[in-house]
């Protein structure tokens, strides 16, 4: 038995999409697209901008996924002491403002290096090697370990079984990874703009360069059909490789997949990530340092500081940034759950259509965040529609950017259901709903809670279009940041080392949280 129709599903994501994304970009293309943007098209450096921004992207996708294959073995597939706490600390750097990632990196790194593109590609990894570990390990940690015992029991090795069981059943969800790091470190501008140098600019700060500093919007709405036209092409491909590659498989819980740490390379692994973990937290550990590092001695001054407000309307206390932060975070989960959830149903469950809707909830991900901000600023500034002095509209961008993540986490799992356990349940005489409730919802479920946890991270790292929409006076903690790293003087780096930490800690115990709660649903169900 089929489940439920796909349309069933579409609904929600269509509306959302076509609102919240399609109507605003196509406010700012309508506004901005001039002749101007026309000589920036043929122009000689856009194209160089171009091809800087592709292989930066290639080159950090390349090594992200080298590091973070092994990575989400070991933490979705090993039991073993820390290993809860080396996920949620590997996971913190993507959830970081991406300036601040930019100058965590500049303070460490040498001289020689800070423009050049091999600071930019160790920041990207820095930055992604969340999305390979979670994506991947998502599916990973649902593998059955009855596929590798029978492959075991035919006399396969380690590297016979990882060549003929364990990749052709993970290739989807590397693919799925692939694709996003991709598209992130496509659209980087953060970690560009603080770590590049005059030969090292992407589209992303080429098209914020234009759009803030020239208002150029011409020119900017001009890369940005570039970029969009490089996100659908990245799509496309991906989308067509993922179908082709995807195995119907038995999926266990995942708590069932996790085994002790027996062989020596299992055991070399687990060394492996362990020292990933500490080159992980350096950067955070320099953040650390400097927001006790007062002067020639150590203080917690900086510290003191946030807890007073300042003396400007745009001066709020970080623990009102903390609140409005967390508000905003449970909001923006809530809607990329629901919206990522019934996509990726839509997308799984439909014969016709399911690539094109695949294809456009990816494309705010190759969306410059200022376009996107600006294009719901002034989309949603006049009646009948006016949501400038609501809060929600922040949560609306934050979530745009966090659905995509949700539905990578979500669809390689339910494309990953063997359809005789469908077929299964009709023979009993269930309806296609109660099948759907019955097979399919318990392993929505499970993955939906991996990404939750993503749309989390996003909501309270995300600063491009929150930087936009955030009130003067309710500032999430990265803009917050944003503006004391704007400001010269050791006092306002300090306080903005300061807020990262802070963030670090309210990143790390939101992880932790959807962790507990995504393994009580699962055993639960």
């Amino acid at each position: 038995m089929q489940p439920p129709p796909g349309w069933w599903f579409a609904v929600v994501p269509l509306a959302f999409l076509a609102i919240f994304f399609f109507w605003p970009v196509a406010t700012v293309l309508a506004r901005s697209l001039s002749p101007r943007g026309f000589d920036v098209l043929v122009s000689a450096a856009t194209w160089r901008v171009v091809a800087f921004t592709t292989g930066q992207a290639a080159a950090s996708t390349a090594l992200t996924l080298l590091v973070g294959l092994p990575a989400a073995y070991v933490l979705h597939r090993l039991h073993f002491r820390g290993r809860r706490l080396m996920l949620s600390l590997l996971t913190v750097p993507f959830v970081l403002p991406t300036v601040v990632v930019g100058a965590a990196f500049r303070s460490l790194l040498p001289a020689a290096w800070i423009g050049t593109v091999t600071a930019i590609v160790l920041a990207h990894v820095f930055f992604n090697l969340a999305v390979v570990i979670r994506v991947v390990g998502g599916l990973w940690t649902h593998l059955d370990d009855r596929y590798e015992q029978a492959a075991r029991t035919l006399g396969a090795g380690p590297i016979t079984l990882l060549r003929t069981v364990t990749w052709p059943l993970l290739r989807p969800a590397v693919v799925a990874a692939a694709a996003l790091v991709f598209l992130f470190t496509f659209t980087s501008f953060g970690v560009v703009l603080v770590l590049g140098g005059p030969t090292s600019t992407t589209l992303e700060v080429e098209i914020y360069r234009r759009t803030v500093q020239l208002f150029d919007l011409g020119g900017a709405a001009a890369l940005c059909l570039v970029q969009i036209v490089g996100v659908l092409a990245v799509l496309a491909v991906s989308g067509r490789l993922q179908r082709r590659l995807t195995v119907r498989q038995r999926l266990s819980r995942s708590d069932v997949a996790l085994r002790p740490t027996r062989s020596s390379l299992d055991r070399s692994l687990v060394g492996f990530v362990s020292v990933l973990t500490v080159v992980v937290v350096l950067p955070l550990a320099a953040l650390v340092r400097d927001s006790i590092r007062v002067g020639d001695h150590w203080g917690v001054d900086w510290w003191h500081a946030l807890t007073v407000t300042g003396p400007t309307t745009r001066d709020v206390a970080a623990w009102d940034s903390v609140r409005v932060s967390l508000t905003y975070a449970l909001a923006a989960v809530a809607i990329a759950v629901i919206v990522g959830g019934a996509a990726s149903c839509a997308i799984a469950y439909s014969r016709r259509g399911s690539g094109a809707l695949d294809i456009g909830l990816m494309l705010p991900l190759g969306t410059s965040a200022v376009t996107i901000g600006f294009g719901l600023l002034i989309t949603f500034a006049v009646a009948p529609v006016d949501l400038r002095s609501s809060w929600i509209i922040v949560p609306i961008g934050q979530a745009l950017v966090a659905v995509p993540l949700v539905v990578r986490t979500v669809l390689p799992v339910l494309r990953a259901i063997d359809p005789r356990f469908r077929e299964v349940t009709s023979t009993l005489g269930a309806s296609p709903m109660t099948t759907w409730r019955t097979i399919d919802l318990p392993v929505l479920a499970r993955s939906l809670g991996i990404g939750a946890g993503f749309a989390a991270a996003v909501s309270l790292g995300e600063f491009g279009a929150t930087s936009f929409l955030a009130r003067t006076d309710a500032p999430t903690l990265p803009v917050l940041i944003g503006r004391l790293l704007t400001r010269p003087g050791q006092a306002n780096y300090g306080q903005a080392a300061a807020l990262s930490v802070l963030l670090v800690i309210v990143t790390i115990a939101a992880v932790l949280v959807t962790e507990r709660l995504r393994r009580a649903g699962s055993e639960g169900l």
